[in-house]
């Protein structure tokens, strides 16, 4: 017969309640190290997201400036054919159509989000306890 390994030397000599308590400490640290990773993970995702963020902020006021240039060049190089007033209401009608434009096929995406499909359908599956009855109204 084979001599016992040190584990199971130590599971003969000690209490079920000792075993118990180590295996509960054990979950305990390491859900507390798994919330400590998951807490740095966001953290860096949270980072480089607020970086990402700032420099698309950046790029759409540049874009935003350089519209408003070309619109000014447009406006003055229009003037020289029609004249300063009609030069500038054609720019504001091109800018009319493309603000509609856009209106109207952000409206049709946001008519496309479907909310939480999933946390939806699974809301409609909690069970009929969680409710009140007749009984206790």
């Amino acid at each position: 017969m084979t001599d016992p390994t040190p584990s199971e030397r130590r599971a003969a000599t000690t209490s079920l309640g000792e075993l118990v308590g180590e295996v509960t400490r054990d979950m305990s640290t390491l859900m507390r190290q798994e919330l400590a990773l998951a807490k740095a993970e966001v953290k860096e995702s949270a980072s480089q997201s607020a970086k990402g963020a700032g420099l698309l902020g950046g790029a759409g006021y540049a874009a935003g400036t350089a519209v408003l240039f070309l619109s000014i060049a447009l406006w003055a190089a229009l003037a020289l054919l029609v004249g300063e007033a009609w030069s500038a209401v054609i720019v504001a009608v091109i800018w009319a159509v493309i603000g509609g434009i856009l209106f109207a096929v952000g409206r049709t995406q946001f008519k496309k989000v479907q909310g939480v499909p999933q946390t939806a359908a699974t809301l409609q599956e909690i069970p009929e306890a969680f409710t009140r009855n007749e009984e206790n109204r």
